[in-house]
């Protein structure tokens, strides 16, 4: 055989193997979306092999345009991660899509695009985390996806899934060991597929994910964060909302740049007067109801700065958190500002009793239970408002099927309720020290519905209550270990002890109506204690 029919053999060969290589290219991870904008989104996904990165896309499902980007390696392998970003989009609109990698194709999927501020258009949001597998209950995450979250929606709503849910915020914890590659497909994006191939999804680090390249090569998250860090902080305006994600883990909570970037942050968002809400996510909890060891410091400075924003600008604002694996849903004493632990989306429940816990004021309700948090955001500039649902899955002794098990709606705009009225005692009536009960008239709303949700009681011994020496603050609900301990309250009374003999003290009271609004203090009252 002379060399050069020998060399064509060689080279059609080789021809056939690359050609085989190419086809036989498959999906890794399915198509997910990233970082949408009014005018832009961010489609990804993973194939075995193969360079070819295209997204043909349009506003009916014969497309009709392409969009092209990169891919990268991410396992020092052939398999390639692919982004691309298109461009040019409509606001508000939906468009359907789907990826190229050589000769493979996915299915076409849609998307919406988000709407500006002024459009005055409501959205609903998702809030979940702690999605990591427990081996007990390996499928869980799969669950509330699929019975959760797409059959919850379906039967509220109806119709398209991404005209029903704008986007999905994770506080961390997507997998069970972020630097073991295999845990994101099979434990990550596998199940969510139904969801994040027509939702995008923005995530935060949480211990589990280990700081791994994975979680950064895996996600396109905004770029506006310190330079530096990139990813492991930014911020996402949606409608009249401003999403902030913050990295609480060791090594970065407390970075001096994390903070003043929040700082920054928050002083811009004051003066945007098309932002009326800030929520924000991070992952581990300031106070934690049912495993106190979970706590940590860094998210009471974000609490700090938050319930100081929201008290200059009278915009309200969430703190998202997990890493305890169970809901409870708190709020700021002084001001309109909510803390909620929105697991456990897969991640195995820390149930009641198993770990040192606490009865915290500032949270009325905790479930040792699987679910995910709904938000749902009302588009109207004129008197906006959100309403926040707990969706239960239950857990694995009492299972629910998407049971509404706590709700609360916040409006932007103050409509007080009236001041109490002082009952007993008044003016200087003399009185037992170690028997004082404190009394005052019922409860008057100014707001559709409005009832009774909150009193705060103080006592002191001068008249300007710089000092009060006695400040008690209760809900009209405290569910704990299974139990609401409030039930027999009905916050018009206070009981008091402990009082000094032959003193002169004041006392004034305050009334909070379910939409986190507080009356005025009541005028002050005083009374005398007896020697006996």
């Amino acid at each position: 055989m002379n060399i050069k029919k020998l060399s064509g053999i060689v080279s059609l060969f080789f021809i056939t193997i690359g050609y085989a290589q190419k086809s036989n290219s498959k999906f890794v991870v399915q198509p997910y979306l990233q970082n949408a904008s009014p005018s832009a989104i961010t489609i990804m996904w993973e194939t075995s092999s193969g360079e070819e990165s295209t997204v043909e896309w349009g506003k009916t499902q014969k497309l009709g345009k392409k969009s092209s980007g990169s891919a990268f390696d991410i396992n020092f392998s052939e398999s390639r991660v692919h982004e691309v970003t298109l461009e040019g989009l409509e606001r508000f609109t939906v468009y359907y899509y789907r990826v190229k990698t050589g000769n493979l194709r996915s299915d076409i999927y849609q998307f919406k695009t988000p709407p500006f501020a002024e459009d005055e258009e409501s959205f609903n949001m998702i809030a979940m985390s702690d999605m990591q597998i427990d081996s007990q209950h390996p499928e869980k995450f799969g669950e509330i996806v699929q019975q959760g979250i797409l059959s919850y929606l379906e039967k509220e709503f109806g119709g398209a899934l991404p005209d029903n849910l704008a986007l999905v915020m994770i506080p961390g914890d997507l997998v069970s060991s972020g630097s073991n590659y295999d845990h994101w497909n099979g434990h990550f994006f596998k199940p969510s597929h139904p969801l994040f191939s027509q939702v995008p999804v923005y995530p935060v680090l949480g211990n589990h994910e280990r700081n791994t390249q994975f979680y950064f090569k895996y996600f396109s998250l905004p770029k506006n964060g310190t330079p530096a860090y990139a990813e492991h902080w930014w911020y996402k305006d949606y409608g009249n909302t401003r999403i902030i994600g913050l990295d609480s883990n060791d090594g970065y909570r407390d970075l001096r740049q994390q903070l003043e970037w929040l700082k920054d942050v928050l002083a811009k968002t004051e003066k945007d007067p098309k932002i009326d809400f800030v929520f924000a996510q991070l992952h581990h909890p300031y106070k934690s109801e049912l495993w106190i060891p979970g706590e940590e410091e860094f998210t009471g400075k974000l609490v700090d700065l938050l319930e100081d924003f929201t008290n200059k600008t009278n915009k309200p604002s969430i703190h998202f958190f997990g890493h305890t694996h169970g809901y409870s849903r708190g709020q700021s004493k002084d001001h309109k500002h909510l803390w909620v632990n929105v697991a456990s989306a897969g991640g195995a429940i820390d149930n009641w009793g198993e770990f040192e816990g606490k009865d915290y004021d500032e949270f009325t309700v905790t479930q040792d239970e699987y679910g995910f948090v709904m938000v749902e955001v009302s588009g109207d500039r004129s008197n906006p408002k959100f309403t926040l649902k707990r969706i239960s899955r239950g857990n694995n002794i009492n299972p629910k099927n998407n049971e509404i098990t706590d709700s609360i709606t916040i409006w932007k705009n103050n409509s007080i309720p009236d001041a109490p009225i002082p009952i007993e005692p008044v003016k200087n009536q003399e009185i037992k020290f170690n028997n004082i009960v404190l009394k005052a008239g019922h409860f008057k709303g100014n707001m559709a519905d409005a009832f009774h949700a909150a009193s705060n009681w103080q006592i002191s011994s001068t008249k300007d209550f710089s000092k009060p020496i006695y400040d008690s603050w209760k809900q009209f609900e405290n569910w704990y270990y299974m139990e609401n301990r409030q039930k027999n309250d009905d916050l018009s009374d206070e009981k008091t002890a402990n009082l000094e003999p032959n003193k002169t003290y004041y006392w004034r009271v305050r009334y909070r109506d379910q939409y986190l609004n507080w009356s005025d203090w009541s005028t002050i009252s005083s009374f005398k204690t007896l020697s006996k």
